[in-house]
């Protein structure tokens, strides 16, 4: 299908969030805008919260960033002022993410937009298995002014169609996208890790990367990370856990591998830019999620030619073929954390394998062009249907 031709200027996209910060979600907005071809549409970031310097991720400077400050609570009493801003801005679509997002769809169309895009990319810890019955209602009655939505995940696609009732047709899924030539497999001997006291060459580094919050579940890689030193103590001399990110629960993980008298076993620097270097230094990675969609990082750590350990949990195990590019287990369980990470450390060929094959599907299931080339063929899709529809309505 032919991409749809812009009348004067580019189409403009308004990708609306609830705050535009560190996390997978705005990972998936600045690659989106990032390999998207300059010339096929215009983007601004209208975050309802804050923007902080994650922003600066994108590439390209025709990006305009807009937060809104929003206090906690309803977006109602935002409703004026968030039709005033598309009116002024007058996108050809909105797209709003997550259920935090959704209901500036409202007066997106009351401000004539003519495309109203919504994406789900995930669960939080207030709905992890889909069935709180007030998001589902909430979804519900967003319904009728979304034009199309996106699941990042079959898993969230089921939700979607049994739980809210979006008919197929009026839903895509698109998987995210992985950017295989800045996150790749370390050439020869994996590389120190600038500021770590650990060296790939001497330790065998299990790793984590993402923002210690509630949902993501630091804690019970920690405790699997002790619970492995406790079963084999023999790996103590060599085993290591690399924790990249701060955020609430950053203390708490401190906590449980000092009290475990394992506290010079880890390396916790905080939050750090140079993602791709990290996972080029690791041996394997690890995601303790509680839910997900799909997780930018697991595609990173593939992409990267690592063994990857993950939860049971969203489109995990869409990602993660169990035995193949790594090991699926099940949620807030430290002891079968436990013996997946023993398992691999005590067979470094088999996790290399492992993430050999991880890279393989990367490059040939998850590459960024054929997401950014599946979002411009429902965004072009979308806005050739409406002007169809207004010639003939």
């Amino acid at each position: 299908m032919a991409p749809v031709e812009a009348v004067g200027a580019r189409p403009l996209v308004v990708h609306v969030v609830y705050r535009f910060d560190t996390g997978g979600l705005e990972n998936g907005v600045v690659n989106l805008i990032n390999h998207m071809p300059v010339g096929a549409y215009e983007h601004v970031v209208l975050a309802l919260t804050e923007v902080t310097g994650f922003s600066r991720r994108v590439r390209r400077d025709d990006v305009r960033f807009i937060a809104l400050n929003k206090p906690p609570g309803h977006a109602l009493r935002l409703y004026p002022r968030l039709y005033r801003l598309f009116r002024s801005l007058k996108p050809a679509i909105v797209h709003t993410r997550n259920l935090a997002a959704l209901e500036c769809v409202l007066p997106a169309w009351a401000a004539g937009v003519p495309v109203r895009i919504h994406g789900e990319h995930g669960r939080d810890v207030g709905d992890l298995d889909g069935n709180n019955r007030r998001y589902q209602w909430l979804r519900r009655a967003y319904r009728p002014w979304v034009s199309h939505y996106i699941a990042l995940s079959t898993d969230l696609a089921h939700y979607l169609r049994d739980k809210v009732h979006v008919p197929a047709a009026a839903m895509s899924q698109i998987y995210n996208g992985v950017d295989t030539e800045r996150f790749r497999p370390a050439t020869g001997l994996r590389p120190d890790l600038d500021g770590c006291p650990f060296s790939p060459d001497e330790h065998w580094l299990i790793g984590t990367v993402g923002r210690m919050q509630q949902v993501k579940d630091q804690p019970t890689l920690a405790r699997a990370f002790v619970q492995a030193l406790q079963q084999q103590p023999d790996l103590r001399q060599r085993l290591r856990l690399v924790m990249i990110g701060g955020g609430p629960l950053l203390e708490t993980v401190r906590s449980i591998v000092g009290e475990a008298g394992m506290a010079e076993l880890c390396w916790l620097p905080g939050e750090r830019s140079d993602v791709a270097e990290v996972m080029r230094g690791l041996s394997c990675f690890v995601l303790p999620s509680l839910a997900e969609g799909i997780s930018n990082t697991i595609l990173e750590a593939m992409a990267s030619g690592l063994a990857v350990i993950a939860t049971q949990v969203g489109g995990n195990a869409e990602l993660v073929s169990q035995g193949s590019t790594g090991w699926v287990v099940p949620p807030a369980d430290a002891s079968a954390m436990a013996q997946a990470i023993v398992q691999l450390a005590q067979d470094p060929d088999s996790a290399a394998a492992m993430g050999r094959a991880g890279r393989s599907a990367a490059e040939r299931q998850f590459s960024m062009q054929a997401m950014v080339a599946s979002y411009q063929a429902v965004y072009d899709q979308q806005l050739r249907h409406r002007r169809i529809h207004h010639r003939t309505s």
